[in-house]
C-alpha cells in the first residue's frame, strides 16, 4: 500500500479539466519523480487538461512543445523562470520564451534578493527545498548568481523589471511572482497592470522565505492577482495546515488558485496532487463549487484556456486600466 494518501473518486471528478500551473519534473537538473510525457499519458487518464513545466534554471516552451506534439489532448505550458541560469530579469530570454509559446514567467524564485536575504528558519521537521542543495553546489564552485533585484535603489520597479513586464503583456503570458517579499510583489504588480498584464499569481504567498501575511494578501487582490496555495507548503511542513486554510478563507476562494508544486521523489505522485487537495479542503469544511473554483476555474484561466461552463467571470479578465 502507499505511503501517500489516495484521492477520492469524488475529489478526481471534482478536478477534471484543471491545470497544475506549477509542477517540478524530469528532464531537470535535480532528480524527479516522474517525466513529463509520462505525466501526461497519466493526465489522459485522469481527465485533467493540462499542467505547467517550472524549473527554476531553464525555459521549458521547446520541451512543452515536444510532449504536446506526444500527447496532444494534454495542454502541456512552458515557462521561464528568471534566475541568474537566464540572466535574472533578462526581457530579451523572456521575449524569445514568449516566442516559443512559453505561458508562465516566474520572476526570480531562488536567486530573488528576497530569498537570498531572508534570515527566516524553516519549521522544525520542515523539508528543505531540493533546490537548496543545488544553490550551495554552486556557491562551493564560485558560481553563485548574485541575487537579483526587481527594485531600485529608491524602491521603485527598476527598467529591467518593467522591460520584463512589458513582453509578457505583448504575448499574454501569465506573470507569477517567484519568492519575491510581498512588498516587492505588491509595488511590480500594480506595475505589471499598468503595463496590460492581465493574468497574475502570487506564488506561495505561505512559503518560508515570504510568509505574506493575510491582510497583505488580500492587498494583492484588486491588482487582479490570485493567489497560488500550493499542496507542498504545508505538506513538506513549510507552514502550518491551520494557517495555510485560515489564510484561503480569509483572502477568500475565489482569489485562490490550487497547484501542487509536486515532483519530488518522496512527494506524492504529480498526478493525484490536485484530488488529494481536493479531498483536504473538503475535510476541512470548503464546498464542491469553493474546490472547483480553486482547482478549475482559476487554473484555467492563468492557463490562458478557454472557461468551462459554469464557470465565474472573472473582473480581472477584462483589459487592464479598470
Amino acid at each position: 500500500m502507499s505511503e501517500h494518501p489516495q484521492p477520492s473518486a469524488r475529489a478526481q471528478e471534482l478536478v477534471r479539466d484543471a491545470y497544475d500551473i506549477h509542477v517540478h519534473i524530469a528532464p531537470d537538473v535535480m532528480k524527479r519523480r516522474i517525466t513529463d510525457l509520462e505525466l501526461a499519458e497519466k493526465y489522459e487518464q485522469n481527465g485533467l487538461a493540462g499542467f505547467v513545466l517550472k524549473s527554476h534554471y531553464a525555459s521549458t516552451a521547446e520541451r512543452a512543445e515536444v510532449v504536446r506534439a506526444v500527447h496532444p489532448s494534454i495542454d502541456t505550458l512552458g515557462a521561464i523562470t528568471l534566475n541568474g541560469s537566464v540572466g535574472g530579469m533578462n526581457p530579451i530570454a523572456v521575449e524569445i520564451a514568449g516566442r516559443g509559446g512559453a505561458q508562465f514567467v516566474w520572476l526570480p524564485t531562488v536567486d530573488s534578493d528576497n530569498q537570498k536575504s531572508c534570515l527566516a528558519e524553516e519549521p522544525e521537521g520542515a523539508t528543505k527545498p531540493m533546490w537548496a542543495q543545488l544553490q550551495q553546489d554552486l556557491l562551493d564552485a564560485g558560481m553563485a548568481s548574485p541575487s537579483i533585484d526587481v527594485l531600485d535603489a529608491d524602491g521603485e520597479v527598476n527598467e529591467q523589471t518593467r522591460q520584463v513586464l512589458s513582453v509578457i503583456a505583448k504575448y499574454d503570458m501569465t506573470l507569477a511572482t517567484g519568492h519575491l517579499h510581498g512588498d516587492e510583489s505588491h509595488k511590480v504588480v500594480a506595475v505589471a497592470r499598468e503595463a496590460g498584464v492581465r493574468r497574475i499569481v502570487i506564488t506561495h504567498p505561505e512559503f518560508t522565505s515570504q510568509r505574506i501575511p493575510v491582510e497583505q494578501q488580500r492587498s494583492l487582490v484588486p491588482f487582479g492577482a490570485l493567489l497560488e496555495r500550493c499542496l507542498t507548503t504545508p505538506l513538506t511542513g513549510k507552514v502550518a495546515w491551520e494557517t495555510w486554510f485560515a489564510n484561503i478563507r480569509g483572502a477568500g476562494p475565489e482569489n485562490s488558485v490550487i497547484s501542487t508544486d509536486l515532483g519530488q521523489p518522496f512527494n506524492p505522485p504529480v498526478e493525484d496532487g490536485l484530488a488529494i487537495t481536493a479531498d483536504l479542503l473538503l475535510e476541512n469544511g470548503f464546498t464542491e463549487d469553493e474546490v472547483r473554483l480553486m482547482i478549475v476555474h482559476n487554473s484555467r484561466w492563468l492557463a490562458g484556456a478557454e472557461p468551462l461552463e459554469g464557470a465565474p467571470e472573472h473582473h480581472f479578465g477584462k483589459e487592464s486600466g479598470a
